[in-house]
């Protein structure tokens, strides 16, 4: 009986060594050991970290995903909140535009809740980071097709964290934000989405910023929209569609 054991352990350790190597370059495996793959659907979920206070975040797992098939990856980050109280905000980025939006794209759609304040500080930057690095490792993720978006402060913190750590991303699609102070060394692909009506951030900056781009050099486009006021949160999903034509593009 022993010995029917040890050769049923030495099969399975030959063939997980046999699989390992047959995921595409760029994707990322799941680490052994690790909780299982979610089922499909949003989930609300606790990340706690060995080095920080637990990051709450949403998890939008596509009805094609299977652990052997590297997905991309779309990180959205949520719009501000009045109150200061973060929470639930990034499932309620989900569904409200993002998951509608790009659902066609059969991605892993992971929406953090920002820590405190924006997703330019330090605190959120590791936060997000480190929630990443958990994402990467606990799903099959196609590491060439990582994209990050986000609506009006999520908007803003899309052209932070696209700028800040390209080496992450090979896309970004703002909508409704406002962009950093320099374009300086800029290189990712990026496709501004903004309404002319934008009470709350104007338009003007991400014309011009796209303008910019554009005469850099990079692949940069802008959708801007007419009619929708900034709280219209819903009404951008149309544009926001735009973008899965636009990523396959990018992603050949």
């Amino acid at each position: 009986m022993m010995l029917l054991e040890s050769t049923r352990r030495m099969f399975c350790t030959i063939m997980a060594c046999m699989i390992v190597p047959l995921l595409p370059a760029g994707a990322s495996a799941q680490v052994p050991g690790a909780p299982p793959a979610l089922a499909p659907g949003l989930h609300h979920l606790t990340f706690q970290r060995d080095d920080g206070p637990p990051v709450s975040y949403a998890i939008l797992i596509p009805a094609n995903y299977f652990p052997s098939k590297p997905v991309p990856l779309i990180l959205a980050l949520h719009f501000g909140v009045g109150s200061g109280d973060a929470a639930g905000a990034g499932g309620d980025m989900v569904e409200i535009l993002i998951g509608p939006a790009l659902a066609q794209l059969g991605a892993i759609i992971v929406a953090p809740d920002s820590v405190r304040g924006n997703w330019s500080t330090p605190e959120n930057e590791k936060a997000v980071n480190a929630l990443l690095d958990m994402v990467f490792a606990r799903y099959a993720i196609d590491k060439k097709k990582v994209a990050v978006t986000g609506y009006s402060m999520g908007g803003t913190g899309s052209w932070h964290f696209a700028e800040k750590f390209p080496q992450i991303f090979s896309a970004a699609i703002p909508i409704a934000g406002t962009p950093s102070e320099s374009a300086a060394g800029w290189r990712l692909p990026v496709l501004a989405i903004h309404s002319r009506d934008d009470q709350v951030a104007p338009f003007g900056p991400t014309e011009a910023r796209i303008a910019q781009l554009q005469k850099a050099g990079v692949n940069a486009r802008l959708i801007l929209l007419a009619g929708i006021t900034h709280y219209e949160t819903d009404r951008f999903q149309g544009a926001l569609r735009q973008a899965v034509p636009w990523l396959r593009e990018i992603w050949k």
